[in-house]
């Protein structure tokens, strides 16, 4: 079923704190709908390569594309990727395409949609809730909300 993009990107903005300039926030759900509904729509994971060995990742076969990996901080210092906006340029992201980035919380993933904004991308969004959402009273992700707990496809090495 196709979703109205419009309603989608209002929504989305409508979400985001006064303090932020990226495009808005979108739940995992919208953000498939987005990558399903429009072709130019790109996903960015923005974890470390050793949660995306670990965890796993969003799966995007269905669609007929497939998650960036670029990582928005280096493991394990967490140094800031200094190169992120110009890695995404390498990928052939252009700076007008929906760009999505998703990180286990939807904490880096808002830093990295800010940064690429104020590098010229103009589409950026923040996929909130990010992989696999907060810590449950048992201090496990997971199991309260993210890309995992919809049960959206994602696969695991």
């Amino acid at each position: 079923m196709a979703v109205d993009l419009d309603s989608v990107r209002r929504r989305a903005k409508e979400r985001l704190a006064p303090d932020y300039s990226y495009a808005g926030d979108v739940t995992p759900d919208e953000a498939w709908q987005l990558l399903a509904d429009d072709a130019d729509t790109v996903l960015v994971d923005v974890r470390t390569e050793a949660e995306w060995s670990f965890v796993g990742l969003p799966d995007l076969e269905s669609l007929g594309k497939r998650t960036l990996l670029i990582s928005w901080q280096h493991y394990p210092d967490m140094s800031q990727n200094q190169k992120f906006a110009a890695d995404l340029a390498a990928a052939g992201v252009p700076q007008s395409a929906p760009v999505l980035f998703i990180c286990r919380s939807g904490a880096r993933s808002a830093s990295s949609a800010e940064h690429c904004t104020s590098e010229g991308f103009v589409n950026c969004y923040n996929v909130i809730e990010g992989f696999e959402g907060p810590s449950d009273g048992a201090k496990q992700r997971g199991k309260m909300a993210g890309w995992k707990m919809r049960a959206l496809p994602w696969t695991q090495s």
